[in-house]
């Protein structure tokens, strides 16, 4: 439901609860640092019957918000397993009727040895090669592997419809909220679409950040096992 001005050809940003809720912190945080406006919403009648209170205001748990050409799809709720599909549909259908010029997907990558890393790397994923142009050395080709949830279908639908679209991918826990993924992700999108968003406070504020987000990471594993996430990095790939 659109309530604000969308801007034509925008490049759409994705963040979705999934492995860290990498997305969702970065994404939220980018919005804050650049006082995007509220521009519409995601609603369904397939979604739990939940509103967010933001300043006493009950507002969509699924919503878009824009500043110039950068337009930015933040959910503050886990999606249900059943509702991802039509999600998916929803999302690129959108970017599609807006002419989007290219759609970039913000999330995690989980890894078993997380808590060694001190700086994470973040892996892009394509849905053509001709778009690691777009990358300007903000991430690394993911050649194998796999990707399992929204951003999968997301990322299928657009390489059928030929709309240019990035998964970036940053390596972090599969069930803690990773504010530090966050900001390595951040950090990506900045060197991509030339921003200058600083990170510092998700650095500075990570517990607070991962005592905020508890919940809603609690609710967002039991759904990613609904749809078998863990295999992302279980099951080694099938090189063909």
């Amino acid at each position: 439901m659109e309530k604000g001005n969308v801007p034509k050809n925008p490049i759409l940003l994705t963040g979705l609860p999934d492995v860290g809720l990498v997305g969702v912190v970065a994404l939220s945080h980018c919005v804050s640092f650049l006082k995007m406006d509220e521009v519409a919403s995601v609603e369904s009648d397939i979604f739990p019957p939940i509103v967010v209170l933001h300043g006493g205001i009950p507002k969509s748990p699924i919503r878009v918000f824009s500043k110039e050409s950068i337009t930015a799809l933040v959910a503050e709720m886990a999606i249900p397993a059943a509702a991802i599909n039509q999600l998916a549909n929803t999302i690129v259908g959108w970017a599609s009727s807006k002419n989007a010029e290219l759609l970039i997907c913000i999330g995690g990558m989980a890894v078993q040895n997380r808590q060694d890393i001190e700086q994470p790397k973040v892996f892009a994923a394509l849905s053509d090669k001709a778009v690691s142009d777009k990358l300007r050395g903000a991430a690394e080709i993911m050649e194998e592997g796999y990707i399992v949830g929204p951003y999968a279908l997301i990322l299928k639908k657009c390489a059928d419809l030929n709309i240019p679209a990035i998964a970036l991918l940053t390596q972090s826990f599969y069930n803690y909220p990773d504010p530090e993924a966050a900001a390595a992700a951040v950090t990506s999108l900045n060197k991509i679409l030339d921003l200058k968003v600083d990170t510092s406070e998700l650095l500075s504020k990570g517990e607070e950040i991962r005592l905020r987000a508890k919940d809603t990471m609690r609710r967002t594993q039991a759904e990613m096992a609904k749809m078998n996430k863990a295999q992302e990095y279980e099951v080694p790939p099938l090189y063909m």
